[in-house]
């Protein structure tokens, strides 16, 4: 499910503060050292670092 139109522009990494892309039902940090993926749930980002998703 497609997040809000525009939500995405407001949306920062809680723990770098770079921005986010929206891939499958995960926000990715496009930060270069950061690279966290955040959960979507029910059409709501879940933006907490210790939820987050490590990169591989």
């Amino acid at each position: 499910m497609p997040l809000e139109t525009g939500l995405l522009e407001i949306l920062a990494c809680p723990a770098c503060h770079s921005s986010l892309e929206e891939q499958d039902n995960e926000l990715i940090c496009t930060g270069q050292e950061c690279g966290l993926a955040y959960p979507v749930r029910d059409g709501i980002p879940v933006l907490l670092v210790d939820e987050a998703r490590h990169p591989a």
